[in-house]
């Protein structure tokens, strides 16, 4: 009864895994890598994420046995890593906000409402030049950066991530292949924020292969060639994040510059013009900004929060508890 039992939670937490990717995989590649589908993409980790916590709780007389308690504790071990990953990402926020300031001065000088004279545009200039440097500054460490910090992390969780042998399929009533899933989740997440967001070495050739035969390999294996596709187009060489907001950021400072060079005042009513168009697209990018950048830190202190305290009732799970300590630090820098 209790195998029954067992099996149909399983069944359904793929289904559930592979419903939630496909339904991800359904982006638009405009709209791919951008703050709402990288929100999406971690609701759909939390929801995994909890669900398989249930499972591991219901069953937790099989986890506390070999080879379950192995298999699950090193789930926790790269789940720790993930942790260092959320406070990269949490950094790269910031510098987005920096760039976003700027963007906030080119609006305040070049207000719709005022006339453009030539000493607001000098400032909406210098603004415009601020922003270049630290957009060039952020891409050039993240290509010089030789300790790799978040590609160590990453490489971390995948390492002997491998789909279990099928002793291991049998001696665990299949729960091994749930932790194998949940552990690609985890890195399949991570791969994703450090793609999309500033931080340190955006390091995005990863062995990331599942097996093809899984429910919901063919959406993750799609997702994952494509945001690879998307970095390996020229304009996206010297990038510092494939999020689309910092696409429309470069985008938006290269327009304003190209004008800037071509601008002598008095401006003519043609110039003026042209220069309206290019504040109202800076506006639809501050707009956005603003409204997908605080929920998505929230979104990234709930999953670390998440991750901590899985860790910490699976450790108890475990009786291992005492032994496995947090690193601390980590938990001090998302509160």
């Amino acid at each position: 009864m209790e195998n029954s039992t067992l099996d149909k939670e399983l069944s359904l937490f793929q289904k559930h895994v592979t419903d939630r990717f496909n339904e991800l995989s359904l982006v638009s590649n405009d709209n791919l890598l951008s703050l709402s589908w990288v929100s999406k993409l971690l609701d759909t980790f939390l929801c995994c994420q909890e669900e398989f916590k249930m499972i591991l709780h219901n069953h937790r007389s099989m986890v506390c046995k070999p080879p379950l308690d192995r298999l699950v504790n090193d789930f926790y071990e790269r789940s720790v890593k993930a942790l260092e990953v959320c406070n990269a990402i949490r950094d790269g926020v910031e510098q987005i906000r920096q760039w976003e300031k700027s963007l906030e001065i080119v609006l305040c000088a070049l207000d719709h409402k005022r006339i453009i004279g030539e000493g607001q545009f000098r400032r909406a200039k210098k603004a415009l030049v601020d922003l270049e440097i630290g957009m060039i500054d952020a891409s050039s460490k993240d290509s010089n950066n030789v300790s790799s910090f978040a590609a160590k992390q990453l490489q971390a969780i995948g390492t002997h991530l491998c789909f279990p042998k099928s002793n291991e399929l049998v001696a665990t009533n299949g729960l091994a292949s749930t932790i194998y899933t949940m552990s690609s989740i985890l890195l399949f997440t991570m791969w994703s924020l450090v793609a999309a967001f500033p931080c340190q070495d955006r390091e995005l050739n990863l062995n990331f292969s599942v097996p093809r035969q899984l429910q919901w390999a063919a959406p993750v294996i799609s997702l994952h060639v494509r945001m690879l596709g998307k970095s390996k187009k020229r304009e996206m060489k010297s990038c510092c994040g494939l999020l689309r907001e910092i696409q429309e950021i470069e985008k938006c400072a290269r327009g304003m510059n190209e004008l800037a060079d071509s601008v002598e005042f008095p401006l003519s009513e043609e110039k003026e013009e042209e220069l309206r168009v290019k504040v109202a697209d800076v506006v639809i990018v501050c707009e956005s900004l603003k409204d997908g950048l605080d929920p998505f830190v929230i979104q990234v202190r709930e999953v670390f929060h998440r991750i901590v305290r899985g860790r910490m009732e699976g450790l108890d799970c475990l009786c291992l508890r005492v032994i496995k300590t947090l690193d601390l630090d980590a938990i001090i820098l998302m509160e």
